[in-house]
């Protein structure tokens, strides 16, 4: 399946049904793929072939749509990284890539223009008169009609940079056949249907935003773009456009749900709803059942190099739940060892927490990371991918995921599962959000320390912890030893926790 044949069947279906709609700028599939056919020929007459890298830095846009299904339709590998990258990280994404073509904006343009390449790529540039030539003048050179190139299954169509919370960003090439079979389990998990709508919020260097545009395109749907996340923008375009589903990380729901005028927009159209990314606390997914009423409300839990591992459609009865392994996969929980010892037979007994470990012979899974043969070898043991995170299952079978094997407190010999602490320390009224850590302790090897982002000024240590000594689903030798009150608790663009940040913060914070 090549991904480029996808548009050229969507224009086949329903020339005049609305793609993409951006701002006052609304195109019919057949108007995308005109622009998406000049892209096309243009790059193709700039050099662009199967396999060149074309890397783009562009925030959601109409652009960006539109060269992602033109290098699709070259066999060439769309390459998007995020504009919030560091300029080091930048730069390495850069020298591991090697682009044939950078594609930038203003928001981009001071790391493209002070990075070093080893061969010079050609600069294109979103606006007029930057790089060695403009997005216009692209569009200009070409051709109203274009054909598809032939592709096989196993070419490479996407690469994604993991955003990570330590290391540098490692490149995940992902196949047409990849990226079809996860998009087909992306409509089936979600019970969308043909021209569904969605917000697309999550950025296109992201597994989830291009989930969102594939989908949409393989339903005939609408693609609503929001080059930046703002809950009242969001709230505004929800309500105009009448768009019927979201899939978004959490944070964006807390954002979107406690913005002050949510009342005010009628957002009878969506009736369904996803997240996946980081974990949801029971609270935040009883606000979204009680203030969106969603029909279908699904936690995804998956990551960049496997689409999807385990869904979760119930979670009215079990908030934070992820559920059962997707339609393509095979999961186990096998013994936890940071140092990569484990193998895929090591598996836990019933009720014990487990690595997460995901078969990676499915058509979802990608083949290994770009140039990095260590991390592959590390990663992906038997055949089976090497997930790092920590998780139980329940007597039914369903999966909650309960921390990091490398984020695992060990005190007095005991385990201690992070996530379970910032889940209980959630549930306090003063809490807006909490992370927990461990630190070193001459007695105990490590002792917990809760990080706590409060909602009320007057919250004190001695009311968290009374609170903790009396909840009836903390054990007392995990209830946190120390409290650290911050202002905000550091995140990927991603919405993951960035805890060696955290951690920095707390040692200089100490140290004064």
């Amino acid at each position: 399946m090549n991904l480029g044949t996808l548009v050229e069947c969507a224009v086949g279906r329903n020339p005049n049904v609305v793609a993409l709609v951006q701002d006052n700028r609304s195109y019919t599939f057949a108007q995308m793929h005109e622009e998406v056919n000049r892209l096309a020929s243009s790059l193709q007459k700039l050099g662009v072939k199967k396999r060149d890298r074309v890397m783009v830095l562009l925030k959601n846009r109409i652009e960006t749509v539109c060269l992602f299904w033109a290098i699709q339709k070259l066999g060439a590998i769309f390459t998007p990284i995020n504009l919030r990258l560091s300029p080091e990280d930048t730069q390495h994404c850069i020298d591991d890539a090697e682009p044939k073509i950078v594609v930038y904006e203003k928001y981009s343009k001071r790391a493209v223009l002070q990075a070093k390449f080893n061969e010079r790529p050609i600069l294109i540039g979103l606006e007029q008169d930057e790089g060695d030539l403009s997005y216009r003048e692209l569009l200009a050179r070409g051709t109203r009609t274009f054909a598809s190139l032939p592709c096989d299954d196993d070419d490479i169509a996407v690469m994604l940079y993991t955003s990570g919370t330590t290391g540098v960003p490692k490149g995940v090439p992902r196949s047409h056949k990849n990226e079809y079979a996860s998009t087909v389990s992306h409509i089936i998990q979600n019970q969308y249907a043909f021209f569904e709508s969605t917000l697309g919020v999550m950025p296109l260097y992201h597994t989830m935003g291009l989930r969102s545009l594939l989908a949409m395109c393989l339903l005939s749907g609408k693609y609503v773009i929001a080059p930046d996340f703002d809950p009242r923008t969001a709230l505004t375009l929800l309500a105009r456009e009448k768009i019927s589903s979201l899939y978004m990380i959490p944070t964006m729901y807390h954002e979107l749900l406690h913005d002050p005028c949510f009342a005010e927009f009628d957002l009878s159209a969506l009736t369904k709803i996803g997240y996946a990314g980081a974990p949801m606390s029971t609270s935040l997914t009883k606000k979204c059942f009680a203030m969106l009423k969603p029909q279908f409300f699904l936690n995804h839990y998956g990551s960049t190099e496997i689409y999807t591992f385990t869904t979760c459609s119930f979670l009215d009865k079990k908030p934070g739940c992820a559920g059962k392994p997707g339609i393509h996969q095979k999961i186990r929980l096998v013994e936890p060892n940071a140092d990569g010892s484990s193998t895929a037979h090591d598996v836990v007994q019933p009720g014990e927490v487990g690595e997460i470990i995901v078969h990676a012979g499915s058509d979802e899974a990608f083949k290994g990371y770009w140039n990095r043969p260590d991390a592959t070898r590390k990663a992906i043991r038997d055949n089976w991918y090497f997930t790092g995170d920590l998780g139980i299952l329940d007597e039914d079978g369903d999966l909650y995921i309960v921390g990091r094997v490398d984020e695992m407190v060990i005190s007095g010999g005991e385990n201690i599962s992070p996530m379970e602490i910032e889940s209980v320390l959630a549930e306090h009224p003063k809490v807006l959000e909490a992370v927990v850590l461990g630190e070193e302790d001459d007695r105990w090897g490590q002792i917990v320390v809760a990080f706590i982002v409060p909602q009320d000024a007057t919250l004190t240590v001695l009311e968290l912890d009374q609170f903790c000594k009396q909840h009836p689903k903390l054990s007392n030798f995990k209830r946190p030893r120390k409290y650290v009150f911050v202002e905000e608790i550091p995140k990927s663009p991603a919405g993951k926790i960035r805890r060696s940040e955290l951690k920095g913060y707390y040692v200089l914070r100490n140290d004064r």
